[in-house]
């Protein structure tokens, strides 16, 4: 059996019926329904098609489950900012494994983080959307990810 090639293919090139299969998944998954047909039902697209695609289409996220990340956060230097930063990280459960930080230069620090996001509680957009929320910080990249 030949091995299976996987691609990173942005949501907007999805056909309709891929995009709703993620999102009747996203529902199961979720606990929100608790039968195919529901979620299927729910997003406008039919079981066959629903049962073509579950197997072959996933989000990144879950890709990058079990992996180290790194992200790349400009942040205003401010005190207690990497501290806030830090307490929005703990409280996914990830395990952040390294910290680097930049002198800060006219007011502003470059952080790298990398992150074990296997015990995390939350999915990765929710954990970069979160980080974005902390005031002072202006930017988060997320510049790799790998076993």
């Amino acid at each position: 059996m030949s091995r299976k090639q996987f691609y990173l293919v942005r949501e907007d090139m999805l056909t309709d019926a891929m995009q709703k299969t993620l999102e009747a998944k996203a529902l199961l998954s979720s606990g929100k329904v608790k039968k195919i047909y529901e979620a299927a039902h729910l997003v406008g697209l039919s079981r066959s098609a629903f049962y073509k695609y579950k197997d072959g289409i996933f989000p990144f996220h879950t890709m990058v489950k079990e992996k180290i990340i790194t992200l790349s956060i400009n942040l205003v230097d401010r005190s207690g900012t990497l501290s806030q930063l830090l307490t929005k990280v703990a409280e996914t459960g990830a395990n952040v494994l390294t910290i680097n930080q930049t002198i800060p230069l006219q007011g502003r620090a470059h952080i790298t983080l990398s992150i074990d996001t296997a015990p995390m509680l939350i999915e990765l957009d929710d954990l970069i959307v979160s980080i974005e929320q902390v005031e002072a910080v202006e930017k988060v990249e997320l510049v790799g990810s790998g076993f």
